[in-house]
């Protein structure tokens, strides 16, 4: 008989993400897939993202009884004090456009000058299993908000978050290298040292 493979739910509908979570979790031979359609909407109103990240995948274990994965992640400002935070998608309102947020951010940010206009993505993964201690991982990435878009690459602000030591938004790069490089890939980065620890102490 073959080994027998740790499946996860993914507490995510984009595919895009189920890929870079199974390029990671395959080094521990572990399957990373989609919630099912029906899976519960996890409404995310805690004010952290470890905290929304934690709340999805328990309540995605506890509903299916098995190991669950969910993260959260947005975009903190130093000059806003943090913010969009947790809010980073609705910055500009529920259901707001990438562009719509964009536009906010840089209508915010228009009398702040070029020297303070730091920035950094970060991520927060959750892991749940049933019985065991919900592990979190961090991961950021470090830059600043440019005066105007630039690039036609990624989503959301990638346009106007200029990588600190490329000189390059995340929308000037490519997807593989924006993988290798983003809060989340460093968040998976954790997450799996996590696990090979465990695994290690057991």
């Amino acid at each position: 008989m073959g080994e027998i493979r740790t499946k996860l739910w993914l507490a995510t509908k984009n595919q895009g993400k189920v890929k870079e979570f199974q390029h990671f979790f395959a080094e521990l031979g572990w399957d990373v897939e989609a919630v099912p359609q029906g899976a519960p909407d996890v409404v995310e109103d805690r004010d952290t993202f470890a905290g929304n990240a934690i709340k999805k995948a328990e309540e995605i274990a506890k509903h299916y009884n098995m190991p669950a994965l969910a993260d959260d992640s947005g975009l903190e400002v130093d000059a806003l004090g943090g913010r969009p935070g947790v809010y980073s998608a609705r910055f500009a309102g529920e259901d707001a456009s990438d562009e719509q947020n964009n536009q906010k951010l840089l209508a915010e940010l228009a009398n702040v000058g070029e020297e303070s206009r730091g920035a950094r993505f970060i991520s927060s993964i959750a892991l749940a299993r049933p019985g065991r201690e919900t592990l979190v991982s961090f991961g950021t990435v470090e830059g600043s908000i440019l005066f105007a878009e630039r690039g036609t690459e990624g989503f959301g602000y990638d346009p106007l978050f200029l990588l600190a030591d490329r000189n390059r938004t995340l929308a000037e790069i490519s997807l593989a290298e924006k993988n290798s490089l983003s809060h989340r890939a460093n968040a998976l980065r954790s997450m799996i040292e996590m696990l090979k620890m465990e695994a290690g102490d057991e």
